[in-house]
């Protein structure tokens, strides 16, 4: 295993774990029902719809 001639720097050590530690957020969708935000491929948490169907009953507080 190759073994580093040279510390390396601070600021090159942080670059690296920075652009590990980025966020990947997902994408988010508008629903065609109520237009609340949600993931897609997933059942709309504000009504409860899933490809133009009811799938879950979502009651009000």
């Amino acid at each position: 295993m190759g073994v580093p001639k040279r510390k390396p720097s601070r600021s090159a050590q942080r670059k690296r774990r920075a652009s590990n530690s980025v966020l990947n957020l997902p994408q988010l969708s508008v629903c065609p029902q109520c237009a609340a935000p949600f993931v897609p491929h997933r059942v709309c948490p504000a009504c409860g719809h899933y490809k133009g169907r009811q799938v879950v009953n979502i009651e009000a507080y």
